[in-house]
């Protein structure tokens, strides 16, 4: 199960305040039950109409089963931690949850 979370980050935000956010966020790709975790920005790609690069922040979860994500959302400390500290840090949060084919 693939967890896709893009961010759009105050623009008001402090230095400290982005790297808080930045640290916090690595930290939660970094959850022993995860299959794999990764951090990324908007890559330089060229303008397109299907190209959105207005975001600040991509996470991107693989989770090895259903129940690793429902435990994440609901009972994870760490990703408990990561919200509680940097909620008040982005304007706009979209997420795509996805189940790979066979």
């Amino acid at each position: 199960m693939q967890h896709n979370v893009y961010f759009w980050l105050k623009p008001d935000l402090t230095d400290e305040q982005r790297a808080t956010f930045d640290t916090e966020l690595r930290a939660v790709t970094k959850i022993g039950y995860l299959a794999n975790g990764s951090v990324g920005t908007p890559a330089p790609t060229a303008e397109r109409p299907v190209t959105d690069h207005s975001f600040s922040y991509h996470l991107s979860l693989h989770f090895k089963s259903m129940e690793d994500h429902d435990f994440y959302q609901a009972d994870c400390p760490d990703h408990k931690r990561f919200v509680d500290t940097c909620k008040t840090f982005w304007s706009k949060v979209i997420i795509y949850d996805s189940t790979p084919l066979a």
